[in-house]
């Protein structure tokens, strides 16, 4: 069986930008709920103004092969138009401790 993948995603998000962002994030994850392997999702905002990353997305997909697949497609590149003009950090990770 397929190991579960976490991605943790920090956006560099000006702060007078916040609300756009959370719209377009919500819109893309509306589309990726739809996706097959998508377990959940979700979207941090730090409690300081001086961080770094302003948003930290934390989501779970079943395998690595469903993200891909669900990231590389077209439905995932109109979706998520509105999130072109923040700079993403994404990676994915395996959880080896709890």
């Amino acid at each position: 069986m397929a190991e579960p993948m976490v991605l943790i995603n920090a956006f560099e998000v000006p702060g007078d930008q916040a609300e756009q962002f959370i719209a377009a994030w919500e819109k893309t994850r509306d589309y990726l709920q739809s996706q097959p392997g998508y377990i959940d999702t979700t979207l941090h905002q730090a409690v300081t103004p001086e961080a770094d990353f302003q948003f930290v997305n934390v989501a779970r997909w079943e395998t690595a092969e469903a993200f891909l697949a669900a990231t590389q497609s077209q439905g995932f590149r109109e979706s998520a138009i509105g999130l072109v003009g923040y700079r993403p950090h994404p990676s994915l990770y395996r959880v080896v401790r709890t």
